[in-house]
């Protein structure tokens, strides 16, 4: 049986099959890390199947982003993806450095302005209300992979302004300030205006993934942030057990990405 067949499961697509089965040679490290896997002549040739539906497999799983294929080269297995977890409130450029490479920060606003009308309402803010506004990307060993907008309640944050942000990150600085006590949040899948895309270093229409954040502390809004992240370098992470759980691991938090 092909990988994800099972008596219940009829059989895929010729084409489906092959991309399960490379799937699961990735999974288990019979195609290494960024390793390169066999040509379509070999595949075609120990599969026993015709070059088309091996092309097929090839060319979707490179636009899943799982295959990098380098014409006049071979195709390899993609680096992974870096990712961050909703659950928790996470310093970026402490997941970065957990990871092993280095985090770097561009602060490229930073500025109090009036706010508008949904940052007012997110925060509790009067009409027209002085905000703190950064503007900031974040790169994982040069390459950007978050560009941070956020707007800050000055009354919770009043020297938000004079932080050094290349040093430390605005949620690192927040939250030692005050911690948060209650977080929304809102995913969705974006194609970025052309400002967005030249932050990141990306081409026009390259979807992304858009992380909406409001945080409060004791029923005062402190931070709206939209986080964005290239889909094609970011994935984000979630999981969570319910309260009633006896299995809840110690310190388990609601909470989302910085």
């Amino acid at each position: 049986m092909w990988p994800g067949e099972t008596r219940d499961n009829p059989p895929a697509p010729v084409y489906v099959r092959i991309k399960r089965l490379i799937r699961e040679r990735i999974l288990s490290g019979e195609y290494a890390a960024e390793g390169r896997i066999p040509s379509e002549n070999c595949l075609v040739r120990d599969l026993g199947v015709s070059r088309m539906t091996v092309n097929r497999a090839l060319r979707e799983l490179s636009a899943e982003g799982v295959l990098l294929r380098l014409p006049g080269v071979g195709t390899f297995v993609a680096p992974a993806k870096a990712q961050s977890d909703l659950l928790e409130v996470k310093n970026i450029a402490d997941d970065i450095r957990a990871r092993g490479h280095l985090h770097a920060a561009e602060p490229r606003l930073l500025r109090s302005e009036p706010a508008k009308p949904p940052v007012t309402a997110a925060l509790g803010l009067p009409r027209d209300a002085p905000v703190f506004h950064l503007v900031c990307v974040h790169r994982e060993d040069g390459v950007p992979v978050q560009l941070e907008d956020r707007f800050v309640n000055p009354a919770v944050a009043p020297r938000f302004l004079g932080q050094d942000f290349t040093a430390t990150t605005a949620t690192e600085y927040l939250l030692r300030l005050i911690p948060a006590s209650a977080v929304e949040h809102v995913i969705e899948a974006v194609c970025p205006p052309a400002r967005v895309c030249r932050y990141l270093e990306i081409s026009a229409g390259e979807p992304c993934l858009l992380l909406r954040r409001t945080t409060w502390s004791r029923g005062t809004g402190v931070t709206q942030a939209a986080l964005t992240y290239p889909g094609s370098r970011y994935h984000l992470r979630g999981r969570f057990v319910p309260q009633s759980s006896a299995e809840a691991p110690a310190g388990s938090r609601w909470g989302e990405t910085a």
